[in-house]
């Protein structure tokens, strides 16, 4: 009897040694005001050291790419930190790093917000191809179409509405160009559950 209930408590401690988790998460985020200031030139620096902070917070690296005005950061990620605290650390982090190896002549930084879209185990080859190919993909389509695209898969319609009233204007003053960001947004617009 003895040797049954030692085997019983033995198998569910061998059932469930620790906590099992299997998230993959693609974070988009944009140069504040949209500037195109990551250069090819050092661009792949830039996600050698953006990937250093992550794998830094102990999450791994799937895939990242980075465009002139915006990021794509796929990973493995682990549940010990929250997707907010990761998102500002990445990105101050990162911001830092670029401000000290002087790659650009004026300020740098990222925008406030982000997008953080979670896959299935079945989608991460897709996603992976995805984030590889963004230079061919950004030759047809914006930055503003692609997020509104994901924004639609992933059935935020909230945000997709606020993205279809989004225009850009540029001005372009002592040789700096300027964005103008307009937002026609309905009022009384009921949030998503």
């Amino acid at each position: 009897m003895q040797v049954v209930l030692e085997e019983n408590i033995l198998s569910k401690i061998i059932l469930m040694p620790n906590t099992y988790t299997k998230l993959h998460i693609q974070f988009v985020f944009a140069v504040k005001y949209r500037m195109s200031l990551i250069n090819k030139e050092w661009k792949e620096d830039l996600n050698k050291c953006i990937t250093g902070i992550f794998q830094q917070n102990d999450h791994k690296m799937l895939q990242i790419n980075s465009m002139p005005d915006h990021i794509h950061i796929f990973i493995g990620m682990r549940p010990h930190q929250s997707i907010s605290s990761l998102v500002q650390n990445v990105k101050t982090e990162g911001s830092k790093w670029i401000k000290t190896q002087k790659f650009c002549k004026g300020a740098f930084g990222w925008q406030d917000s982000y997008g953080a879209f979670s896959y299935s185990k079945s989608h991460v080859p897709n996603v992976i191809r995805y984030i590889q190919n963004q230079e061919i993909h950004h030759e047809k389509e914006t930055f503003l179409n692609e997020y509104r695209k994901i924004l639609n898969v992933f059935k935020s319609t909230l945000m997709s509405n606020i993205f279809s009233k989004i225009r850009f204007s540029t001005k372009r003053s002592y040789g700096t160009t300027f964005l103008k960001l307009v937002i026609a947004y309905p009022r009384n617009v009921p949030m998503e559950q």
